[in-house]
């Protein structure tokens, strides 16, 4: 038994011709934001304040689809989402429908400690983050110039774009050559965690999807759906929202481990490649033993993972990037 760590930026339709002034801040967020995790682990940080710690960088990276680098609404506007929550107790936390909130992960988290509920929404989370004096800012912070390409994109096409949605390819006349209409490579991100005594917690952040209808809720902040942790596991999870509600994907490998004696690598593929539609879904995961599982069905995962035994991967695809 050791520590480990896995976090993600969404997983999608991720080309293996991605170029690389759109892979590398990505990959080098992943690397920093593992690092961070790592050290706190080391220092002998709880879980829950790691996974926390770790979604709040990520969240202030604008180059996934979380915190800074939200995505926006059919009406222009942002909408994040988020929940946390601790193995040992089962307690979590889960907001939505935030404008203004900094760090969407802290507030859920604030609701778990704070609140004698789990979920909070829209004006409700709004109030009590500032009753809480959490850090907000004016809704246009989150408002940037990609964010409204990849919002014109999507409603060229009269679609809503989940995360990594191949862009629109247009043609140039000069050239005759199809061109990709903005950059759609934007994705959700999670931390899961374990220390050494297999104490576990899971956190999962998003700004929803691309043209998505105001209100909309997705997988998220939904505990079982998006985010799930107890006595054996933490999972977070990413991809196609609406599959993953239907799926119970997070509490399914849970209840596979629980129920059915599976390991943490068999009950995620039996999830991921059995149980949710194929090109929908993705998931990081850890047991208390310290074991990591990275799985999904679509063609690639931006993910980042480390164990006290000295592993460590960052990757897109099925294949390392180190």
């Amino acid at each position: 038994m050791g520590w480990a760590i896995a976090l993600h930026g969404g997983a999608g339709d991720i080309p293996l011709s991605l170029p690389p002034e759109r892979r590398r801040p990505r990959e080098e967020a992943l690397r920093r934001c593992l690092q961070i995790g790592v050290e706190a682990l080391k220092s002998k940080m709880a879980p829950l304040d790691v996974v926390e710690l770790v979604v709040r960088e990520l969240e202030n990276c604008p180059h996934f689809n979380a915190g800074r680098g939200s995505v926006l609404t059919n009406k222009g506007t942002i909408e994040m989402e988020a929940s946390i929550m601790d193995g040992n107790t089962k307690k979590c936390g889960a907001v939505s429908g935030l404008t203004t909130v900094v760090n969407a992960i802290s507030l859920a988290r604030l609701v778990m400690e704070k609140t004698p509920h789990i979920y909070l929404a829209f004006d409700g989370a709004e109030e009590f983050a500032k009753e809480q004096g959490v850090e907000t800012i004016d809704s246009s912070h989150f408002i940037t110039a990609e964010n409204i390409e990849r919002l014109k994109q999507a409603q060229e096409a009269n679609r809503v774009q989940v995360d990594y949605t191949q862009p629109i390819q247009k043609i140039d006349s000069k050239k005759e050559t199809p061109i990709a209409n903005g950059d759609s490579q934007l994705g959700t991100v999670g931390c899961v965690a374990v220390d050494s005594q297999g104490n576990l917690a899971s956190a999962t952040s998003t700004g929803g999807l691309v043209n998505k209808m105001v209100g909309r809720i997705g997988d998220t902040p939904v505990i079982g759906a998006g985010t799930y942790a107890n006595e054996l596991c933490a999972v977070s999870a990413t991809g196609k929202g609406e599959s993953i509600i239907r799926g119970t994907v997070a509490r399914d490998v849970a209840a596979l481990m629980e129920f059915k004696g599976l390991s943490l690598e068999e009950a995620a593929r039996c999830v991921v490649e059995e149980r949710t539609p194929k090109g929908t879904v993705g998931l990081v995961a850890v047991s208390a033993k310290g074991e990591i599982s990275v799985s999904h069905n679509t063609t690639g995962m931006f993910r980042a993972c480390a164990s006290e035994d000295g592993y460590s991967e960052i990757a897109i695809w099925s294949f390392g990037l180190n």
